[in-house]
């Protein structure tokens, strides 16, 4: 159960950094984090956990990320589903949390609550095909950095480092597009707590990443060839 309980946690880190920083943070200009402070928020979530909890779990903290790896043969379809439960456990215990703080300053309403979405919930009112092909390529993109800084004969012990800073490259592309998921469990939990259309959307948000994802594992898998031993 440990590697379960540590990818909730980590999920849980997550959520409440990255969504955190959106909903609490970027809620006021003054404070100027702007888009680049959400992106950073996110990917220093991914770079902490991954040395916190990267040789218990993997730190997948992300349902595309683990069916990115089992696509490209580094992880086992028997943990499949109990990863996917944690990580959306988590998510939804952060969401739960951040809507408990943010709901203590006087008149706030949850609004968006840093949900995804396309169209009229799409930051930049971007189409439905947009923000589809935006998903699965930036979900692609970031599984074959995480099969590459994690492959054996990558240098060792920079892989955090890479990966973070691949989501915080992703967010800094894709924030105005759909708010950015990459993320099945990320986008379910704090669509549970919005006041928006959110929930109808969702469906978006766990098949793009979890296609791009695999494609993006497969590509890497093709390119590399096997590892040594």
């Amino acid at each position: 159960m440990n590697k379960y309980l540590a990818e909730l946690i980590g999920t849980f880190w997550l959520v409440l950094g990255g969504c955190g920083s959106a909903v609490l943070a970027a809620a006021f200009p003054q404070l100027g984090i702007g888009f680049a402070g959400v992106a950073l928020a996110f990917g220093l979530t991914v770079l902490t956990m991954a040395f916190a909890i990267g040789h218990i779990s993997g730190c997948h903290l992300n349902p595309a990320v683990s069916f990115g790896l089992w696509a490209g043969g580094r992880f086992d379809a028997k943990d499949l589903v109990p990863y996917v439960v944690a990580q959306v456990v988590g998510a939804v215990a952060a969401a739960a949390v951040l809507f408990v703080i943010a709901s203590g300053q006087p008149g706030w309403q949850p609004g968006n609550f840093a949900t995804n979405g396309f169209g009229e919930l799409s930051p930049g009112k971007y189409s439905m095909m947009a923000v589809l092909v935006c998903e699965v390529v930036m979900t692609a993109i970031f599984l074959f950095v995480i099969m590459g800084a994690t492959d054996k004969r990558a240098p060792a012990g920079f892989a955090p480092i890479a990966i973070g800073l691949c989501l915080t490259l992703i967010h800094l592309v894709s924030i105005p597009v759909s708010n950015t998921s990459v993320n099945p469990a990320r986008s379910t939990g704090v669509a549970l707590f919005a006041s928006t259309g959110a929930l109808s959307q969702l469906w978006l948000f766990w098949v793009a990443p979890i296609v791009g994802g695999i494609i993006g594992a497969v590509i890497y898998k093709a390119v590399a060839g096997p590892q040594r031993a």
